[in-house]
């Protein structure tokens, strides 16, 4: 993984760049991203907050926030997902890797609230599920795994 990722929206109108490598590239299974991405699960990884740059089309952003808190935001014009900033993490956003320009660069290492995974989408991984989120999530008292 490195810095100078780019991706953007599917029409075209949002377009950001990451001005540093991304870590923490997982899978969410909750139902706000299951709803959101229109897909059984969504990959995402996170950097600082301050290196996520809008480039093109920051008036075509749309937003809502979750009944946690949470802000998502998306192309208004297309409906692509884009990102997701969590409370806990205030200083950091996460990004949809499918909306990047090349999303193989990025490898999703874990599985948060693998509990609520659609009986029939089998990730067909090895990777480290989590019933709700890892216990070592930034921003969360020690071992506390739930909102």
């Amino acid at each position: 993984m490195s810095a100078g990722l780019a991706g953007g929206c599917a029409c075209g109108a949002v377009r950001y760049r990451l001005a540093s490598a991304p870590y923490d590239a997982g899978w969410c299974h909750c139902e706000t991203c299951r709803r959101w991405s229109g897909a059984p699960a969504i990959a995402f990884a996170t950097v600082p907050l301050s290196d996520f740059h809008v480039e093109a089309g920051a008036e075509s952003l749309g937003r809502f926030e979750t009944k946690l808190g949470g802000e998502r935001t998306f192309c208004a014009r297309c409906g692509s997902t884009l990102t997701m900033h969590v409370p806990h993490q205030p200083d950091e956003i996460d990004v949809a890797l499918g909306s990047l320009d090349q999303p193989d660069r990025v490898s999703p290492g874990f599985h948060i609230f693998f509990a609520d995974k659609v009986a029939w989408f089998d990730p067909g991984d090895d990777l480290p599920r989590h019933a709700k989120l890892r216990p070592d999530t930034r921003g969360l008292p020690e071992g506390k795994t739930e909102l």
